[in-house]
């Protein structure tokens, strides 16, 4: 009996381990079967594309966004401590007062009903409610975002230039038009489908549609505002106006470059594809490439015609070959990316001192590195892409300049007819900062 139980009782045991282990398995399996059954289908081609192209819009646009602090310490480290605190507020101010003025008119403006037009229709921009689906090829709200960034780019280029002798008020006034009409007029020829759009004109990522706007309208108000009191002499001699702090400056410098992957990379428009997400990374590659290319060619020109090297120049130089190879990014080689970037530094080695001669007083060098190397840039397009044509680029940066400056001088002396654009000799040599803002950026040290 007992050896019979010693053979008989595994094969009993297996069996009901057997039967217990099915009695398992079919509910096991019915579940499974049911879940499969709940479970959402793969998101489609189309969703997926949705999804890609809205995240490029939010990533591109925050980084673009950070821009605005690349913007606000690249000034803050090129003024006088007596003036950093004012660069700030005005940065901050500025950036939300194109958010606003985008929304209310700004954007529909540029993009509503525009149909090979001049202007779009001037409204506030509206998106669908939470939850709505069939959006399009991505998120109404989010291209509102990133083109709002944008936006607020070419503001952020006049306050450098008019630093450290225009008042507050007057200022603001001016970025409101700037950001809610000036700027959404000429975008909407290009990018809105406009007139210009329909002649064959190019600007990939705006070396003329954000920079040389900023950079015409700073201009404008450079001439009419005056240089800083004591940079100019009778006898034409330049005095130096040495900046707070090149440490900020060369944050600044960082954060913008930083930032300018997500203007230039996401101005693709597109991340729905594996050609789309090639282009993109060869337009980070390229965009890199300019801007080291910039910073070399400013070094190398500095140490030859000065026997030292500016690192002002040096810095103003990666911007300049990032303006430069804005308006196209994604068709030149390598090469031809780093000489479009070093044409820009050259740019501003000799149109900083230009500027001088003609005593118009840019206080951190925005004129020669956004208005002069987006000109180039603008230009230079038809060599690495041939479809474009030079004469119809040529036709673009004449008539958004033309309009951009005109426009914008008559804004400036209005505004210097009505409530000035000044600040008094008294407020200029006390600075700013006690004279507007009433807080002083560095309390503990002698003003400067």
């Amino acid at each position: 009996m007992t050896l019979q139980m010693s053979h008989t009782s595994p094969l009993r045991i297996g069996l009901l381990a057997a039967g217990a282990l099915a009695a398992f398995a079919v509910p096991a399996f019915a579940q499974e079967a049911t879940e499969a059954a709940a479970a959402p289908e793969f998101a489609t081609a189309a969703e997926t594309a949705f999804i890609f192209n809205t995240l490029l819009f939010l990533i591109g646009g925050f980084l673009v966004m950070w821009m605005a602090a690349g913007f606000a310490m690249l000034e803050a480290g090129l003024v006088r401590s007596k003036n950093v605190s004012m660069q700030c507020l005005k940065n901050i101010a500025l950036y939300s007062i194109a958010g606003l003025m985008f929304w209310i008119i700004g954007y529909s403006l540029m993009y509503t009903n525009v149909n090979g037009g001049y202007f779009g229709t001037p409204m506030p921009y509206s998106w669908p409610d939470a939850g709505s689906a069939n959006e399009g090829d991505y998120s109404v709200a989010s291209d509102w975002f990133f083109q709002m960034v944008f936006c607020a780019t070419t503001a952020s280029i006049v306050s450098g230039t008019l630093a450290e002798r225009i008042k507050l008020w007057p200022f603001l006034i001016f970025t409101a038009i700037l950001t809610g009409v000036l700027y959404p007029i000429t975008g909407s020829w290009q990018w809105g489908a406009g007139w210009l759009s329909e002649a064959g004109f190019s600007d990939f990522a705006g070396s003329t549609l954000v920079h040389s706007v900023g950079g015409w309208a700073a201009l404008a108000g450079a001439i009419i505002l005056g240089a800083r009191k004591g940079k100019y002499g009778a006898d034409g001699k330049v005095t130096p106006m040495p900046g707070s702090s090149m440490a900020l400056a060369t944050l600044g410098t960082f954060i913008l470059w930083l930032g300018w992957f997500g203007f230039n990379g996401a101005s693709q428009l597109a991340l729905g594809s594996n050609g789309d997400a090639s282009d993109i990374s060869r337009i980070f590659a390229n965009t890199n490439l300019a801007a080291c290319g910039g910073v070399v060619a400013a070094m190398i020109l500095t140490q030859i015609m000065y026997k030292k090297v500016d690192v002002t120049m040096a810095l103003n130089g990666a911007l300049a070959g990032l303006v430069s190879i804005t308006a196209e990014p994604l068709m030149p080689s390598p090469l031809t990316a780093i000489i479009i970037g070093a044409v820009g530094g050259v740019i501003v080695v000799f149109a900083v001192p230009m500027l001088d001669k003609f005593k118009i007083d840019d206080v951190v060098g925005a004129i020669p590195v956004h208005l002069l190397a987006g000109i180039w840039g603008t230009f230079i397009v038809p060599f690495s892409n041939p479809d474009m044509s030079y004469g119809t680029q040529i036709l673009g940066i004449v008539s958004i300049g033309v309009f951009t400056f005109v426009v914008s001088g008559v804004i400036w002396l209005i505004l210097k007819s009505t409530v000035g654009i000044r600040a008094t000799e008294e407020q200029e040599m006390m600075g700013m900062d006690m004279a507007e803002v009433g807080v002083e950026a560095y309390p503990e040290f002698t003003k400067g």
